[in-house]
């Protein structure tokens, strides 16, 4: 059985948002298309609290880009984005949430970012959304939304790591690219890990 994964099509990685993605919204009427497609349609949200040590304004002195140790794990400062309860921690007033049958919040812990949405980024908690996948029977998972050099890639690879027939649809990313090439670099990782990388047409003309 297929599932649909919408990894964080949230108001602060669109353009105008706190982490703009660039061409972030573009996404959006794509995945809108693809939603019928699906019979499971689960999203994840970035969900932190204010005070979350992975923003910048956290941290004194720090400016946004930087990268620190955070209790033993790389981490790259943030600008405030997606804190709970906020605008910017929305899902796009574009995208047709009501093709969403679960929600799986993340980065709810301030000492620890969840880049994927299954784990945490030090893989000591996670969301349920595995389990969820597995009680429901799913055995492909098709990824699509923001960012693809981060939140999109590392889903992806954990969603691989637990078994499932992964793809990511490429047209239906952006990347944050912080630095040139990270989104392309991003798909190279994700493949070599046995990712499919495959296109919104592909995807319709193979369920079709």
């Amino acid at each position: 059985m297929k599932a649909l994964l919408l990894v964080d099509i949230q108001n602060d990685f669109l353009p105008g948002g706190a982490l703009e993605v660039p061409s972030g919204d573009a996404v959006v009427p794509l995945v809108n298309e693809l939603l019928p497609l699906f019979s499971q349609v689960v999203a994840t949200q970035d969900w932190h609290p204010a005070q979350h040590l992975s923003f910048a304004s956290n941290h004194a002195g720090a400016k946004i880009g930087d990268v620190i140790d955070l209790n033993g794990l790389e981490q790259v400062l943030w600008p405030d984005h997606c804190v709970q309860h906020s605008k910017g921690a929305a899902f796009s007033d574009d995208l047709n949430v009501d093709a969403i049958q679960m929600v799986f919040q993340k980065g709810t812990d301030m000492n620890i970012d969840s880049y994927s949405g299954f784990f945490d980024n030090g893989h000591t908690k996670d969301t349920g959304l595995g389990d969820y996948f597995h009680s429901q029977g799913i055995t492909e998972v098709f990824i699509v939304g923001l960012a693809t050099d981060y939140c999109v890639k590392f889903t992806a690879l954990d969603a691989v790591k637990l078994g499932f027939n992964t793809a990511v649809i490429t047209d239906a990313t952006r990347a944050v690219n912080l630095h040139p090439q990270d989104g392309e670099i991003a798909l190279k990782d994700m493949q070599q890990a046995g990712v499919r990388l495959i296109t919104s047409a592909d995807l319709k003309s193979t369920i079709n």
